[in-house]
């Protein structure tokens, strides 16, 4: 350890004092609700307002997620704030500190919460408190570049996204000739799915749900099954081609094209579109629920409760725009294959870029807080 570092317990460098509800009677000015880090007016809560820089580290909920707020605050009863003595300790070190050491791995309990008695048994590297201003000027130039690598990762992983997004719609906005179009009801046919209680157990077929279609990939691995009888084993049966739709709930209108399945059948918030035509290929039809023309008319077309919802008639309206050659159909799905994989590949080198700016932020906050800076 470096000449002039103390090893301490949390507790004697830091104190974390509890957050309070504010007064249901003085909760909102001009509009909005007083968090930390955001302006408002004294009352009769007062006493838990607090005007001095300060970290919060939340207690219950968000536990151990830490903030730095240099504004005046009112500490709610979800959270900490740490006091301290300013003679002997820096608030950027400290913030930094606590960001180091992971508190988020002491919460417990079924709503998680921290005790901060067991954060102030943690035991702590402190120097003198000129190192650790200079420690603190090291990770803010360190961290601001970093921040503004990961700014520009970001953009980048969102462009290359943006690239199949727009390649696309482009495909299906500047048809040319050739282009034929059909409602959905007179190519196909759309149904509901079964009603059962899913089970972990082999009782019946695999149960696919909307909760199991995620990245518009299936884990068959991890879907549970049901009990079924053979009639209606025949009218739910997914088969290689089928289109399924979930029609309620924040994932209206995520589709997922059925390859080589297990044998399943398909839930009651999911509509299974099954061409009944030669015309059009179920690969092509897939696209076309990508395209931003789809969503516009699911955005028009829902309705329902609180959670939206899609259903099997408004579906069969929707007008599918398609090539009259399957040729053609089978060609624009080869190249839209291609430019998928190409841009997937670009997110995954920034995805993975991201990650390693995470780990390289880990890796310099582990070196500060064991005096290799």
């Amino acid at each position: 350890m470096k000449k002039g570092w103390e090893i301490k317990k949390l507790g004697d460098v830091i104190q974390l004092e509890y957050g309070k509800p504010l007064d249901r009677g003085y909760r909102k000015t001009d509009g909005f609700f007083p968090v930390y880090g955001a302006n408002g007016t004294l009352s009769r809560s007062d006493k838990y307002y607090f005007n001095k820089p300060s970290v919060i580290v939340g207690r219950k909920g968000s536990a151990g997620e830490i903030n730095l707020t240099e504004e005046k605050f009112w500490p709610l009863d979800v959270t900490f704030f740490v006091t301290f003595d300013e003679r002997q300790q820096n608030l950027k070190f400290l913030y930094y500190l606590l960001l180091d050491l992971d508190l988020s791995s002491l919460a417990k309990g079924v709503k998680p919460g921290i005790n901060r008695n067991e954060v102030y048994a943690q035991t702590v590297k402190i120097p003198h408190l000129s190192e650790q201003q200079r420690i603190v000027a090291i990770l803010d130039e360190a961290f601001d570049g970093i921040a503004t690598a990961k700014a520009n990762a970001e953009k980048n992983l969102n462009h290359a996204r943006q690239l199949f997004d727009s390649y696309l719609n482009s495909v299906f906005s500047q048809r040319g000739e050739g282009w034929v179009e059909r409602r959905l009801s007179e190519l196909s046919k759309i149904h509901y799915g079964y009603t059962e209680s899913a089970s972990l157990e082999k009782v019946g077929p695999k149960f696919l749900r909307i909760t199991d279609i995620q990245d518009n990939r299936v884990d068959w691995h991890t879907v549970p099954y049901c009990k079924i009888d053979a009639n209606d084993f025949i009218k739910y049966k997914l088969v290689h081609g089928d289109i399924v739709f979930a029609r309620t709930g924040a994932s209206t209108g995520k589709s997922y094209l059925v390859i080589n399945p297990n044998e399943a059948v398909f839930a009651s918030y999911l509509i299974r579109v099954r061409l009944n035509s030669l015309e059009l290929q179920p690969e092509f039809l897939n696209l076309f629920f990508q395209t931003q023309v789809y969503w516009n008319s699911i955005l028009s077309g829902v309705s329902g409760s609180a959670q939206g919802g899609f259903n099997a008639s408004k579906l069969g309206e929707l007008v599918i725009q398609f090539p009259a050659s399957v040729n053609k159909q089978k060609s624009i799905v080869d190249n839209l294959r291609l430019y998928r994989n190409e841009t997937q590949r670009l997110e995954s080198i920034y995805r993975k870029k991201l990650a390693a700016l995470d780990e390289l932020k880990k890796s310099i906050l582990h070196q500060a807080f064991t005096g290799e800076l």
